[in-house]
């Protein structure tokens, strides 16, 4: 190559603007920072590994609660010394915060050039175009219930699974929760479109798929109540007809929506993972009328011994919130004692914080910070307990892994899930990344199973 090719060959790469998403939150975050990217792809820019390779940086946010929100100020503020050094770079911020605050996180960070909400995120390209062409600040805040976002299969971080989200936003309105604020109302998107994505997404290697929503259970009841209505365990039927998935999981459910058909759907559908997150909030029947959950102790029981009635194995997860608005010692005991009773396999514990503009915000948030904190630990505590005995149960059987690729946790060894959820980690090649694999299964911890190929 001349000298003047070489020069040419590198002005065209310095003219590619690469971008890097640094994603907060749930996994509809994640997801949405992937469907974010397919659009940049799409748009000529490229993939940077990196923020110091970048030209534009996008951080998508949560706001679920206060903790969450001051990460990304911090980060933010970690970026103004890469902005000092180039001003030219873009930075943006997406999803919930800026659907919750506006303009005010221009206020916040001085070194933010774009604000973008949680279903406006499509538009990012253009946005960075325009600020690139020295048209200043700019924001795209409406949360309209457009809810079918194109996506560039390319984005795709590769590996064997993929999120998808069957649905958006949420209009069950608990007393603690800012999603409907910031997500806006329910949207479900028609069963057509969600299978034609999965298809693509398992002829580019995808094995296993888990189903978005912030209910996710709740799917299809805004498109119909009669007859022939799109249901989540009629969309689950059509995806299992896919050749190629191997597995299908869901989250996040509601007990209120843990129905007949839907059991009879996980019981029977082979590529089904036996795992739900069904998140129970609270052991109290007071805490969860206060919550405004829709269930009561005994319904969510119920609910639960129907679903192992016809799913013997099934694992469960729960999230729980300590310290709500005038929780009691007694009632927290309640939730101590669920735990146990019901054998959550992960349970994820957090303290209580108002969010503005919830219905819980105007409650007298009169738990002491000091006993959100002691009690929290305390639940994590009994929750460790449970797991690992739930673990233990594995312990001598050979266990079907679908094989994510090398351990995190353990350098040299693969990791993979069992349809329960399951964490193994075992000795193997890492050529077994995206396949099934029989493990016996050796040892375990309150976190994951250790194991060896079975022969």
């Amino acid at each position: 190559m001349t000298e003047r090719a070489v020069l040419a060959e590198e002005t065209r790469v310095q003219e590619v603007p690469k971008v890097h998403f640094l994603t907060f939150g749930c996994q509809m975050n994640v997801l949405d920072s992937e469907l974010a990217l397919g659009r940049f792809l799409e748009s000529g820019f490229e993939r940077a590994g990196s923020v110091e390779e970048a030209e534009v940086v996008v951080l998508n946010t949560c706001s679920v609660r206060e903790h969450a929100e001051e990460r990304v100020f911090s980060r933010l503020g970690e970026l103004r010394k890469e902005k000092e050094r180039r001003p030219e770079l873009v930075v943006a911020v997406s999803g919930c915060l800026p659907q919750r605050v506006g303009d005010g996180v221009f206020r916040r960070s001085p070194v933010v050039d774009i604000v973008v909400g949680t279903r406006e995120f499509p538009r990012l390209p253009d946005l960075v175009r325009e600020v690139r062409a020295g048209r200043g600040r700019t924001s795209a805040l409406a949360a309209e219930p457009d809810v079918e976002f194109p996506r560039n299969v390319a984005a795709h971080p590769g590996g064997p699974h993929a999120f998808v989200a069957v649905m958006r936003g949420c209009d069950l309105h608990c007393a603690f929760c800012i999603v409907p604020t910031v997500r806006g109302p329910v949207a479900s998107r028609e069963p057509d479109a969600i299978v034609e994505e999965v298809r693509r997404l398992v002829e580019r290697g995808v094995r296993e798929v888990t189903l978005l929503g912030q209910t996710v259970n709740a799917y299809g009841y805004d498109l119909g109540r009669g007859p022939g209505a799109p249901r989540l365990s009629g969309l689950l039927r059509e995806l299992s007809r896919i050749d190629g998935l191997a597995r299908i999981r869901l989250v996040t459910n509601h007990a209120a929506y843990l129905t007949d058909d839907l059991i009879e759907a996980i019981a029977t559908l082979p590529k089904m993972a036996e795992y739900l997150p069904v998140p129970m909030q609270s052991g109290s029947d007071r805490v969860l009328r206060a919550m405004r959950r829709g269930y009561t102790v005994d319904l969510y029981r119920k609910r639960i011994e129907r679903l192992r009635a016809a799913v013997p194995d099934v694992e469960l997860s729960s999230d729980w919130i300590v310290g709500f608005p005038g929780e009691t010692e007694e009632e927290f005991e309640t939730s101590e004692r669920a735990v146990e009773e019901i054998g959550f396999l992960q349970n994820f514990v957090f303290q209580y914080s108002p969010r503005p503009g919830t219905a819980a915000a105007k409650m007298d948030d009169g738990v002491p910070r000091e006993v959100k904190r002691e009690r929290n630990n305390r639940l994590l505590a009994v929750a460790a307990k449970v797991a690992a005995a739930r673990h233990a149960r594995s312990v001598g059987a050979v266990e079907e892994v679908l094989v994510e690729g090398p351990s995190a946790k353990r350098p040299g060894r693969m990791a993979g899930r069992t349809d329960r959820n399951l964490l193994v980690l075992f000795e193997g090649p890492a050529a077994l990344a995206g396949s099934t694999a029989r493990v016996r299964i050796l040892a375990s911890t309150t976190g994951y199973l250790v194991g060896t190929l079975a022969a």
